[in-house]
Parts: structure tokens; C-alpha cells; sequence
């Protein structure tokens, strides 16, 4: 009795921060995107304008509630399947550009001074390789005094769109992790893996345990001050993760060509390319169920485009292509009202 009393405090709990402001817009996934949403709803509320209600419970999460429509739009940072959308009648699309990243804590390591590959990031998280001076590493690292002390891998427990595109990675570098493990929102890590939730427990695992190494959105770096490594790319270079080898890889896809936004932006040719870059995305219903709060939304990412683009920039994310942006657009239009009559606004 007692933990289904906990069980239904903490769905009352939950459902309870969306009922706050019935005239916010409400949205709920990833918690890599949180905040690029905090920062534009903060700016868009200044003028006047709707809040933003939005919570990380994961991208999984956050395709599960939009399927449900427990919220305005869900957060994912894995494009929705055209199945998907077909079958729950939804619209998807990215909302920005940015890039998972191998994070540690090793004492007498500075930023950017380890350096990995996609083989020895499977191999480690697979359990292969348990201590930081291994040879595999120590041939990657030559003059690198690494520590004598065993690997904490951590992972994130719930669904997470940060693990799927990780592990995509993983899967076309090493053959090995795709057949044990491949790609997905979650993954039955060894027995020896930390598991936590959100890009939070990653952040706070990896600070409070020496020797750990974990994965989070570039922001969260920045963010919370941690070390970051040097990953090899396609064409054999270590790089740094920033926004601008976010933007190589970006630019070295069918994204920026065509504005196919459904392809995984992971392992992309470059010599500055990051090789863990993803986009995030959001997915509305495709039928209005409540055509004011839809236009609501719909305003909402509109602004952020039109007038939040500036500030992708200045938190790390990449903005996106023009040509993306006119898909957008065009998406948009095809939202209707329960008639199928397509929904008058503007942003005037």
C-alpha cells in the first residue's frame, strides 16, 4: 500500500507542475534541450507572452507524453519514426544543433588532454577495458601520464535520446558494440555500469567519483565546468567539441543540402567534425485537439526561430540551416483543426 501511495503522489506530483499556469505551454523530454527552452521562454515571456512549463523526464518520456497528450509538445533528441508519426498523427521537427560528449574525472587530466576513439569509448562502456592505463588507451594517449586507477563508467538508467545517439555512434564505429548492444533510447548496460537519470545524475556522478566517465549534451559541459575528451573523427583527427565542429559535421550532411533532418548527424566526414553530433527535436500533435494552445506552441517555436535564433549561438547549440527552417515552416502549415481546416494565426 505504502509504495503505491508513493507511486501515485509522484504521478499527482507530476501532473501537478503542468497544472500550475493553465495558459503556459507545457512540454516534457529531453534534458539535453532544457536549456535552450528555459533561456528562450524566459526571453519570450518578457514580452509578454505565455510561459513555458517544461519538464526533462528524457526523450522517451517525452515522446510518451506527447503521444498520450498529457502535454502542448514532447522533446525528443531522435527524430520520430515516419510510422510514428503516421500512426499518432504528429508532426516532428529540430529545434536546434548540438553534440553528446564523453566527460571525465581523472585527477591530473586537464580539458581536452585524453584523447579516445569510437573503439575504445565501446570498449570501455562494454567492460572490455576497466583501468585508465590500459594499453589501448596509452597508445592513444602517448606522453599522457594516465592514473593507475579503475574506470567508472556511468549511464543514464531512463530513456534517453542522448544514449540513442551515443550508442549510434558506438554501433557504426565498433561491430562488436552493435551486436551486443546497438543503438536505442535505452540500454541493458553490464552490471558494472553506474546507471542514473537525466543528464543531471551524469553530471553529479562523474564529479563525485574519481576515475568516472560519462556522456552529456555539450551544454552541460559548459555549464557545470567539467573535462571534457578529444574524440577521433572519420578522417583520423582528434577533436574538441564545440560549436563549431558541431557545425562541420552539420554541414557535411544531407541537413544542410537538402533539409533532411531525419538523417543521424553521428560519424559525419570532416577533418573538424565531431563525431557525436545530434539535433533535438519537437513533435506537436498534427490534429489540434485544442487549437489555442496549439497556436500557442506554434507562436512559441515561431519566436524562437524568427527572433531566439541569436541566441542558439550563445549557450553552444548550432542554429539551424535556412533550408531546414523553410521545411519548417512549411510543416507547420499542414497542422489543422479537428475539421481538417488549417489553423489561423500569425505572430502579430
Amino acid at each position: 500500500m505504502i509504495s503505491k501511495n508513493i507511486t501515485f503522489l509522484a504521478a499527482l506530483a507530476f501532473c501537478a507542475a503542468f497544472a500550475a499556469n493553465a495558459s503556459d505551454i507545457t512540454g516534457a523530454g529531453s534534458s539535453a534541450a532544457k536549456p535552450l527552452y528555459t533561456l528562450w521562454s524566459d526571453f519570450y515571456a518578457k514580452t509578454g507572452s505565455p510561459k513555458l512549463s517544461y519538464q526533462p523526464i528524457g526523450s522517451s518520456g517525452g515522446i510518451k507524453q506527447i503521444k498520450e497528450k498529457a502535454v502542448d509538445f514532447g522533446a525528443s533528441d531522435v527524430a520520430l519514426s515516419a510510422e510514428d508519426m503516421k500512426t499518432f498523427k504528429l508532426v516532428c521537427f529540430p529545434s536546434a544543433i548540438s553534440g553528446v560528449v564523453p566527460v571525465i574525472h581523472l585527477p591530473g587530466i586537464k580539458q581536452g588532454e585524453l584523447q579516445l576513439t569510437g573503439e575504445v569509448l565501446a570498449d570501455i562502456f562494454s567492460r572490455k577495458i576497466t583501468k585508465w592505463n590500459d594499453p589501448a588507451l596509452a597508445a592513444i594517449n602517448p606522453g599522457l601520464a594516465l592514473p593507475k586507477i579503475a574506470i567508472v563508467p556511468v549511464a543514464r538508467q531512463d530513456g534517453s535520446g542522448t544514449t540513442y545517439n551515443f550508442t549510434d555512434y558506438l554501433s557504426k564505429i565498433s561491430p562488436g558494440w552493435k551486436e551486443i548492444y546497438g543503438k536505442n533510447f535505452t540500454i541493458a548496460w553490464p552490471s558494472e555500469v553506474t546507471q542514473v537519470k537525466g543528464s543531471s545524475g551524469i553530471v553529479s556522478a562523474v564529479k563525485q567519483n574519481a576515475g568516472a566517465i560519462g556522456y552529456v549534451d555539450y551544454n552541460y559541459v559548459v555549464q557545470d565546468k567539467l573535462i571534457y575528451a578529444k574524440v577521433r573523427n572519420r578522417d583520423g583527427k582528434f577533436v574538441a567539441p564545440t560549436a563549431d565542429s558541431f557545425a562541420t559535421a552539420l554541414n557535411n550532411s544531407s541537413w544542410k543540402t537538402n533539409a533532411t533532418f531525419e538523417e543521424m548527424l553521428t560519424d559525419k566526414p570532416g577533418l573538424h567534425s565531431w563525431p557525436i553530433t545530434m539535433g533535438t527535436f519537437v513533435i506537436v500533435p498534427k490534429i489540434a485537439g485544442n487549437p489555442e494552445r496549439m497556436i500557442a506552441t506554434l507562436k512559441f517555436f515561431t519566436w524562437a526561430f524568427l527572433k531566439g535564433d541569436i541566441m542558439v549561438d550563445n549557450i553552444d547549440f548550432v542554429r539551424l540551416p535556412d533550408r531546414v527552417q523553410a521545411r519548417i515552416y512549411n510543416e507547420l502549415t499542414k497542422i489543422t483543426d479537428g475539421n481538417g481546416q488549417p489553423l489561423q494565426w500569425s505572430m502579430q
